[in-house]
């Protein structure tokens, strides 16, 4: 296998996603105790915890089928939509974490905020891509599909929580 061959393949839109992960790895823990796993995924229903991880899989897998070029006018958009997103699904956790007993922090809009922004994100990434490297027919619309199913599966869980806990 060619190095060009190795590179064209490792480009791809998961690259995007490896900040987002970052951050969740290095500060899920500097976050409020509602978001801490020994309570954010206790007595979870099993379909929604399936329901969530199966979304989130497929997500995750098809930015990795997705070659990552910002050279068209939608991709360029998507860029800015992807950095706008992610500013503010960063944000979300900054205030969750610098001010966890403002009024924003414990109301369902703000405890919430980081499981309802990266709907911002995902869309950019979905205009960002524009093919599969296999054979496939491409269609933004499915990315965004199964993106705004995690995302229902991701809100209901944030709000499950929210309802226990608040």
């Amino acid at each position: 296998m060619s190095l060009n061959t190795i590179k064209k393949y490792a480009t791809n839109c998961f690259l995007l996603t490896i900040p987002i992960m970052i951050w969740n790895i290095v500060l899920t823990s500097k976050l409020p105790k509602d978001f801490q796993p020994e309570i954010f995924w206790k007595d979870i229903p099993t379909l929604l915890t399936y329901g969530e991880n199966i979304s989130r899989a497929l997500v995750f897998m098809l930015t990795f089928l997705m070659p990552l070029r910002i050279s068209t006018p939608t991709q360029k958009k998507g860029l800015y939509i992807y950095l706008g997103g992610v500013l503010l699904y960063f944000a979300s956790w900054l205030v969750l974490i610098l001010f966890p007993d403002s009024k924003w922090s414990n109301s369902t809009v703000g405890f919430t905020a980081p499981s309802y922004t990266p709907l911002i994100w995902l869309i950019g990434i979905g205009l960002i891509g524009d093919s599969f490297y296999f054979n496939w027919p491409f269609r933004r619309w499915f990315f965004v599909l199964i993106s705004i199913l995690f995302l229902l599966f991701h809100n209901f869980h944030a709000f499950t929580i929210y309802s226990r806990t608040h």
